[in-house]
């Protein structure tokens, strides 16, 4: 049996369900992610895109860099998915959003080139000066 794992946004209009185990969980350091959420990082969890599914509301969506799409909540603006056109059986989920957060704790910090100077980092997880990835 598959574990099941629900998330949404801050007003509940836009609910969700992932499946399984994400393949990563990162913290991101862009500045991409910064303004997409007015945070000075985001948590991220990996997960294969069939695992993923929308189970009430209707997200908006933003292209926000070529390639790359956002879904968001139209009506509180909860930041939600991240997908990149190059990696389609990948859906980026924000950690934040799950209904239990800390089910999948951070293992890596990406993009720390765009470190904000005042956040503080943890050592204990793999550093990326750019994407994981690379």
């Amino acid at each position: 049996m598959s574990l099941r794992h629900a998330g949404g946004c801050l007003c509940g209009a836009v609910r969700y369900r992932v499946t399984g185990e994400p393949s990563s969980s990162v913290i991101c350091h862009c500045a991409s992610c910064r303004r997409a959420s007015g945070a000075p990082t985001v948590a991220w969890l990996t997960f294969n895109r069939q695992c993923f599914e929308i189970t009430a509301g209707k997200p908006a969506v933003f292209q926000s860099s070529p390639g790359v799409v956002r879904q968001f909540c139209g009506t509180c603006g909860s930041a939600l998915t991240y997908e990149i056109a190059k990696c389609p059986i990948s859906i980026d989920v924000t950690t934040a959003t799950l209904d239990e957060p800390g089910t999948f704790p951070p293992t890596a910090e990406v993009w720390l080139e765009n470190h904000l100077h005042w956040q503080p980092t943890d050592r204990s997880l793999e550093q990326y000066v750019g994407s994981s990835s690379d």
